[in-house]
């Protein structure tokens, strides 16, 4: 899918948009020591005269991710880190750059600058024409893997199938935001967070640019194949019923067609006086039936754990820390 495939929505009536905004980068980070070093230069030299706040979210790292990024803090005052207390996965870390971030328009990017900062230009270009959300679209995915590829878009088609909110293809969390959508996303409680069906529920008059991501400037991914998994499952569980309902379809169709069968095995005794003996036959029902239950009874659990999670009402995240300049301005450091 290219950005001319995007669905575009229709544009709301203009408003004015600033000519100097401030951009907010959201970068959450987990052990992204070898990474930190080349972001803030890299973006520098893309934007050399934009106003840049850089909100990085240390996600419970075991490195010395922290330590440079609080130097840096103490070193840039466009620098702000926020520090939660152990690590609660990347969509949490990304929710709560947003909920610190104070720019007019905001922009989610990986450290490791696969999300190309010379593109931000771009999107600002987008959003000057008066579209509030503009989409970074892959439009080379090459480099990634036959099976990766393969798997994300069969997630995608799958995805937009069952859920009444689509999201586009090949879109990540690498986009421009207007302040507005950023403020109607920071009100969404759920815990169970999959960023990119929120930024899509919101709505907004959006738009793509396409890029070729490029390799990562250091580091390795943290996304393994069962991470994708689970995020994948995620994702549908959060933004779909269907799979509910498809068990109520097949119980009834299973139902059906033990009806008929029933009927038949009756007639056939009735006409030639014995039942047809089938013990493998017999096993072989009872083992489908009882797997259809078991596998029903998961996607159920699926959805009910999610409720578990959503009535204990916790905390999306706990911060140990937000700094500035170096200082701890967060509210448990001016109580202490």
């Amino acid at each position: 899918m290219t950005a001319q495939d995007l669905p575009r929505m229709p544009l709301p009536p203009a408003r004015p948009r600033k000519a100097d905004p401030l951009i907010s980068l959201v970068v959450p980070c987990y052990a992204e020591s070898e990474a930190i070093d080349a972001f803030i230069p890299a973006v520098d030299a893309a934007l050399p005269q934009a106003r840049i706040e850089f909100v990085f979210v240390n996600d419970g790292s075991r490195d010395d991710t922290l330590v440079k990024l609080l130097a840096l803090s103490r070193g840039d005052p466009r620098v702000v880190v926020a520090d939660l207390s152990r690590n609660f996965g990347k969509e949490i870390a990304m929710t709560a750059g947003l909920d610190l971030a104070t720019g007019d328009v905001v922009v989610p990017m990986d450290a490791d600058l696969q999300d190309p900062p010379e593109l931000i230009a771009q999107f600002l270009e987008r959003w000057r024409e008066g579209y509030d959300v503009v989409h970074g679209v892959r439009a080379d995915r090459s480099k990634d893997g036959r099976i990766k590829r393969a798997t994300a878009q069969w997630f995608y088609r799958f995805f937009n199938r069952l859920a009444s909110t689509e999201i586009p293809e090949n879109v990540g969390d690498f986009r421009l935001m207007d302040r507005s959508v950023v403020d109607a996303v920071t009100q969404l409680p759920e815990r169970s967070r999959f960023m990119k069906g929120l930024f899509a529920w919101v709505g907004f008059s959006s738009t793509g640019v396409e890029y070729a991501r490029p390799e990562r400037c250091a580091g390795t991914t943290k996304f393994g194949f069962w991470k994708l998994w689970n995020f994948a499952l995620d994702g549908i569980v959060s933004f779909s019923t269907m799979p509910l309902r498809v068990w109520t379809y097949l119980g009834t169709l299973v139902a059906l067609f033990s009806l008929v069968y029933g009927g038949y095995v009756i007639a056939r005794t009735l006409i030639f006086g014995r039942d047809v003996p089938g013990y493998a036959s017999l096993m072989v029902t009872v083992l489908f039936l009882g797997g259809i239950q078991l596998i029903s009874l998961g996607i159920i659990g699926e959805y009910v754990s999610r409720l578990f999670v959503e009535t204990k009402q916790r905390p999306l995240y706990l911060c140990q820390g937000v700094y500035r300049k170096g200082r701890d301005v967060s509210k448990r450091a001016r109580a202490v």
